[in-house]
């Protein structure tokens, strides 16, 4: 995906398997489903890196415990871990996880998105710059990053 890699040789953790939800049909139709942690980890866990052919949860840079939910309050925070502490692809992860959410989730949810404390060497400007709306419409309207965020979202051919 991107040439010059910053970590040439990520650690590949195994994947947690996959539980099943149970259904429950017993609301009406104006009644707001639900949702739990688990399920807002379903939609991210399968972007792929924007420099390796991995997901973010084979690198370990979402797991289940890095999302945070409060859905009487429609909140949603997702706290990621670069693999390395200046990696360049931070904006761009931060980017992917949050219009994955934009598009998976109810228009309710506040999505706040942040790099892991301490865990990289400019972690206040990255949470800045991916929590700010006018800059995430910046971004979004350039046509290299949504392509490159478009791609990072793409289904595997596992």
């Amino acid at each position: 995906m991107v040439s010059g890699l910053i970590n040439e040789n990520p650690i590949i953790y195994p994947k947690k398997e996959r539980r099943l939800r149970t259904d429950s049909s017993n609301t009406d139709e104006f009644t707001p489903e639900p949702i739990d942690q688990l399920e807002i980890f379903d939609h991210i866990r399968d972007i792929k890196d924007p420099e390796h052919p991995n997901t973010l949860e084979d690198l370990r840079v979402v797991t289940e415990d890095s999302v945070e939910l409060d859905d009487d309050n429609s909140y949603v925070r997702v706290t990621f871990t670069p693999t390395v502490e200046h990696c360049s692809m931070a904006t761009i992860i931060g980017l992917c996880v949050r219009v994955k959410l934009l598009r998976s989730l109810p228009a309710r949810y506040k999505i706040d998105i942040r790099v892991a404390p301490g865990t990289h060497a400019t972690e206040d400007a990255v949470n800045k710059q991916l929590n700010d709306k006018e800059r995430v419409a910046a971004a979004l309207e350039n046509p290299n990053l949504v392509e490159m965020v478009d791609e990072c979202l793409l289904p595997s051919d596992e």
